[in-house]
Order: C-alpha cells, then structure tokens, then sequence
C-alpha cells in the first residue's frame, strides 16, 4: 500500500511540474514524427509493388 502512495505522489509531482503545454507539444512532435515515418514507408511500398508489377510486362 505504502508503495503505490509513493507512485501515486510521484506522478502528481511530475506533473505538476511540467506545464501543461510542454507535455502537449512533446505528445504533438513524437505523433508528428512517427505519422511522417508512417507516411513514407507506405509510399515506400506502393513504389516498390508498383515497380514489380511494371518489371513483369
């Protein structure tokens, strides 16, 4: 019990410590980096499946 009172403190003091539009810009920037990595490996794909299909005529 004594432990998860602890956990439970220390995340209030985190986040009570970071401003609210920090964690907001942080969550922003890793969803923007990973939505543009999924971006390019699907225009990866559809270059490489279209480059077989045309590689068979």
């Amino acid at each position: 019990m004594q432990k998860q009172i602890t956990r439970i403190l220390m995340l209030f003091v985190v986040l009570f410590s970071f401003s609210s539009c920090s964690v907001i810009e942080g969550i922003f920037k890793a969803g923007m980096g990973v939505g543009i990595f999924i971006v390019v490996a699907i225009i990866a794909v559809i270059i490489f499946i279209i480059s077989k299909v045309s590689g068979k005529k």
